[in-house]
């Protein structure tokens, strides 16, 4: 299976491609093989006669170690196209648009300082989309930044959770349905945070995948084990053991996360994968366990991805050439979920009708489409 970003869509894409090698031969324009060499002595040797246009490179690896390629403008190092993992011995292939300019391929060898090849120039023609490597350094202040809000947002978890936690205690089922709510939304919006949290998230909002005993398994807990209790006539006798277990996880994570290290690195992936979560899980339902609050969930996911953009947009707004079409598109999911809000209620996936659900799907496929940007953008590039 492979993938190949489309050349110029939205003018944001790198051209990245992260398919497995292919049997026919890369063409130009004008039907000629480009054959690309990479090795440590021969990096981007090949491309002899450059002509403006759509142009599809065969990256072949002769060295003995796997490599990454960028294509790149050799002065200003804004990058056109990458490709990773090139396995000694084999081809993959790079398609982008080159216009007037000069390229350069750089090849980046495992364990090895990388290595530019000649410059190539183009002399017409419009280049395709292309943007400045991110390092893990300018990656630093928007993840300590981010760190820190996770921190706020964890104080108001364990209130929020605490008063779900009381609720039960005392017999009131029905606050309890009326505090489970906020209270997951609250860790919901933390969601590119989740992998820092390692073993404590299955602990807080796990679910029933892969139990053997499925929703009454011993180790089904959390916030969907208390949601699956709420909307299926559990007692408050039943529900006090995984309320207090559940406050337990979270102030843990709590007072444990100032020496918590999330990925720098991470960041803008984690943008990218809220919201294909959110596709993947409550747009579908499989996180629903009674309380029919999938859309508020997705609503939230949607606040967590909103505050990630915040503070990447120093980097991206260099970088991102339809960053106001990205702004645009997250409001639109916006409105588009905040519709199926009545008040404090939501609208249940499932009572959706087919038309508005597509529209749902739709409006969100295409952020997510959007925000694959962001994640190619923001990934880290070695430069030496």
């Amino acid at each position: 299976m492979f993938l190949v970003l489309a050349v110029g869509v939205a003018g944001a894409e790198l051209a990245v491609s992260v398919q497995g090698p292919r049997h026919e031969r890369a063409l130009d324009d004008k039907g000629r093989h480009v054959v690309v060499e990479v090795s440590k002595s021969r990096c981007g040797r090949g491309w002899t006669r450059p002509e403006p246009g759509v142009q599809t490179f065969d990256l072949h690896n002769s060295s003995d170690g796997a490599a990454e390629v960028y294509l790149e403008d050799p002065g200003s190092h804004v990058v056109y196209g990458e490709v990773e993992g090139i396995g000694p011995g084999t081809t993959r292939q790079l398609t982008v648009r080159v216009g007037k300019g000069a390229y350069a391929f750089m090849c980046v060898p495992d364990d090895a300082d990388a290595v530019t090849g000649p410059t190539v120039r183009v002399t017409s023609g419009r280049r395709g989309p292309g943007a400045a490597p991110v390092t893990e350094h300018d990656l630093i202040p928007p993840a300590l930044a981010y760190q820190k809000w996770v921190g706020s947002g964890l104080l108001d978890v364990v209130r929020l959770t605490t008063a779900l936690r009381d609720a039960i205690d005392r017999g009131d089922l029905a606050a309890a349905r009326s505090a489970w709510l906020p209270a997951h939304l609250q860790y919901e919006r933390l969601g590119a945070a989740y992998d820092a949290f390692a073993d404590a998230d299955a602990r807080i909002d796990g679910t029933d995948a892969g139990l053997p005993g499925g929703v009454h398994d011993k180790d089904f807990a959390g916030f969907h084990r208390i949601e699956y209790g709420l909307w299926h006539g559990a007692s408050p006798r039943a529900l006090r053991a995984p309320a207090a277990a559940l406050v337990k996880a979270v102030t843990g994570l709590r007072d444990s996360w100032s020496q918590a290290r999330m990925d720098p690195a991470q960041l803008g992936l984690r943008a990218h994968e809220i919201l294909e979560d959110t596709m993947r899980f409550e747009l579908t339902g499989r996180t629903d366990y009674g309380s029919g609050s999938d859309l508020a969930t997705a609503r939230a996911n949607l606040d967590g991805t909103r505050e990630v953009l915040s503070r990447l947009r120093p980097l991206l707004a260099t970088r991102y050439a339809d960053l106001p079409g990205l702004d645009r598109a997250v409001d639109r999911a916006g409105r588009t979920l905040d519709g199926l809000r009545h008040g404090s209620r939501w609208t249940p996936l499932a009572r959706l009708t087919r038309g508005r659900r597509e529209h749902v799907d739709a409006v969100l496929g295409d952020l997510v489409e959007r925000l694959a940007s962001v994640a190619t953008l923001c990934d880290p590039r070695r430069t030496a």
